[in-house]
């Protein structure tokens, strides 16, 4: 027995075979995307003069900020005027091609005249002939020379102002008689020089034109250094001179800045810091950014003829803030919007957060020094406030005693009259006898006399003490006051049968002060001390006032010999409303402590050991003069 293999389809073989290289196909293709994907877009800057170029290094600084960060950007120099040629356009040419035949540009900028002059002729001889153009620092007036153009080359054009510069240089300087113009020896020098002259003509009623061209700078700068008060200079610089030594313009307008005895200005925003004064000038690195924002929209599919671009990047009056100093420019004359270079800045400017917190703080403390007078103009008013009514409640306290003395003042002011009365009458009698009793009737008038004045000093004393007047702050005898107080409350000692004693200091001295708020203190610390007594055996119905005086200090001791205070009440003697009688209201005490602090002393109880209180009033030496006897201090 036999036997044969199975035949294998031919259409399945087949049919793997075609997906299996599809498969491989598209997977390349994708793998082709991603890496053209992962390619940085390329942009070409070809600039019309040499790379260490000041006007250069600013467009490009500008064209670096605005150019997505994905592309990268190469960078070729033409360095016209320095080389040019037919020869070394072809070789340049031929540079550029095999460069970058295997990297071509994405997009290509060009940078000045020169460089778009160059690319619009031998584009089509490149690799790269259909990557858009985007040109900067080109004037208006070139490209009209040029037009039309392609359609895939687009920028915004400049316009160098030189008549502008001028006028605004006559416009400062309005003595000015003279325009000199400095000019130089290239080909691009001697276009610079044609369109000036063509310019300057407008100006020779105010400032004829003075044309320094083609020159050797030394004799340029010779001239320059001869000038007089009455001339202006403007120059756009450089690239030759007479003698075939080459400048950059900026370099030129830093010489002849130097060696003029006249303000020089220029159209181009390199010169700044040069010592030129400035000029109507549009700036390097705007031109960068524009082009760099074209650049950026084209990169990101944008079509050329989509963009929507400003007419002209606009000249702006620049100017070195030092220069406007050195000429005496009247500074009122530059604009608003002038762009101003090498001016100081304003303290706030440079401190504006400390000034802005020193401004706060100090808004902060007027708030608080004005809050502070205010809340002492009233506590002033409150203190004010408090006194009178604290003068008016021991006004009204003494006449509450003055009530409770009335039966005691009344009986001491009817002895002396009573006995005004019976010497009175008994002088009647020795008249009526018509017996010569001269010596008789002289005693009795002198006894009237005694007891007339024993009578108005009860009651000059009595007014003293009710008396309704300011209070006083004035040296007065402490031994007086309390010795004086004892003649009004004799009386009422008498009525009451208390033995009351008054035992002056040794030594006479003065407290300073309001003497009736004293005696007041006096007066409500012995009647309390009458009333401890009160109903007491003979032998206890005893006050004892008496002043002492010491070292550091001087005091006034009233002392009772009655039941003693509690001494749960002794920490709320003193407090208002609170009172161990049953009739009291509780404000004598009260009123004490209020006058005695006043007048900056202190005032305690203390319960005497055995029997009786005893009440302080204490006042430091400061506030004590001492006298001599004589009472001379």
């Amino acid at each position: 027995m036999s036997y044969t293999l199975p035949q294998r389809r031919p259409s399945l073989v087949v049919g793997v075979k075609v997906w299996l290289v599809c498969l491989f196909a598209v997977g390349g293709l994708l793998l082709a995307a991603a890496a053209l994907a992962r390619e940085p877009r390329h942009v070409l800057v070809l600039y019309s003069n040499h790379r260490l170029l000041p006007a250069n290094m600013r467009f490009e600084g500008g064209l670096r900020e605005t150019v997505s960060r994905s592309a990268e950007v190469s960078a070729e120099f033409i360095d016209y005027p320095h080389f040019q040629g037919e020869s070394y356009i072809r070789s340049f040419t031929t540079f550029l091609r095999d460069k970058y035949a295997l990297q071509p540009p994405d997009v290509i900028v060009v940078a000045g005249e020169e460089a778009f002059k160059f690319l619009l002729l031998h584009r089509p001889h490149l690799f790269f002939p259909h990557a858009p153009v985007v040109h900067g620092a080109v004037s208006r007036a070139f490209l009209l020379s040029v037009a039309p153009l392609p359609v895939d080359v687009l920028g915004v054009p400049t316009e160098w102002d030189f008549s502008g510069t001028i006028e605004l240089a006559l416009r400062w300087h309005p003595r000015a008689r003279r325009l000199v113009v400095v000019t130089g020896a290239s080909a691009l020098d001697r276009t610079w020089e044609a369109r000036l002259r063509e310019e300057v003509s407008r100006f020779d009623d105010r400032a004829p034109a003075e044309f320094l061209a083609g020159l050797p700078t030394a004799e340029v700068l010779r001239r320059l250094g001869e000038l007089g008060g009455e001339a202006v200079v403007f120059t756009p610089g450089y690239f030759e001179d007479g003698e075939g030594r080459r400048f950059s313009p900026r370099e030129v307008a830093g010489l002849v800045a130097t060696a003029a005895t006249a303000p020089v200005y220029g159209p181009f925003d390199t010169f700044i810091g040069t010592g030129v004064v400035g000029g109507l000038m549009p700036s390097f690195e705007a031109m960068g950014r524009q082009a760099g924002q074209v650049v950026s929209n084209l990169l990101e599919g944008v079509a050329p003829a989509g963009l929507r671009l400003p007419g002209v990047t606009p000249p702006n009056v620049t100017v070195d803030w030092r220069q406007v100093r050195r000429w005496d420019i009247d500074e009122r004359a530059v604009p608003g919007d002038a762009v101003v270079h090498f001016r100081e800045p304003a303290f706030l400017d440079v401190h504006r957060i400390e000034a802005a917190l020193a401004a706060a703080v100090l808004v902060l403390q007027a708030g608080l020094i004005a809050g502070l007078l205010i809340e002492r103009r009233r506590r002033r008013r409150m203190e004010l406030t408090l006194q009178k009514q604290r003068f008016e409640l021991a006004h009204a306290s003494r006449m509450a005693v003055a009530g409770e003395l009335t039966g005691a003042i009344a009986h001491e002011i009817n002895q002396p009259l009573g006995a005004i009365l019976s010497n009175a009458e008994a002088a009647e009698l020795l008249l009526a006898s018509g017996a010569d009793r001269r010596d008789d009737l002289r005693a009795i008038l002198a006894d009237i006399r005694r007891d007339d004045l024993r009578a108005g000093e009860v009651i000059g004393r009595l007014r003293a003490l009710l008396a309704r007047q300011e209070v006083e702050r004035r040296p007065f005898d402490l031994n007086g006051a309390v010795c004086d107080l004892q003649g009004v409350l004799r009386a009422e000692a008498r009525r009451r049968g208390v033995s009351l004693e008054i035992r002056p200091a040794a030594t006479a001295a003065t407290l300073l002060g309001d003497r009736i708020q004293i005696q007041q203190v006096l007066l409500n610390l012995v009647l309390n001390a009458m009333e401890a007594v009160a109903g007491l055996p003979e032998e206890r119905c005893k006050v004892v006032v008496s002043v002492e005086r010491g070292a550091e200090r001087v005091s006034i001791r009233v002392r009772d010999c009655g039941h003693g205070i509690a001494p749960e009440h002794l920490p709320k003697l003193f407090d208002s409303f609170f009172s161990t009688k049953r009739m009291g209201m509780g404000l004598g005490l009260s009123i004490a402590r209020t006058l005695v602090e006043a007048h900056g002393g202190r005032i305690w109880a203390e319960a005497e050991h055995g029997e009786g209180a005893v009440f302080r009033v204490e006042w430091p030496t400061s506030s004590v003069t001492t006298l001599s006897p004589g009472g001379a201090s």
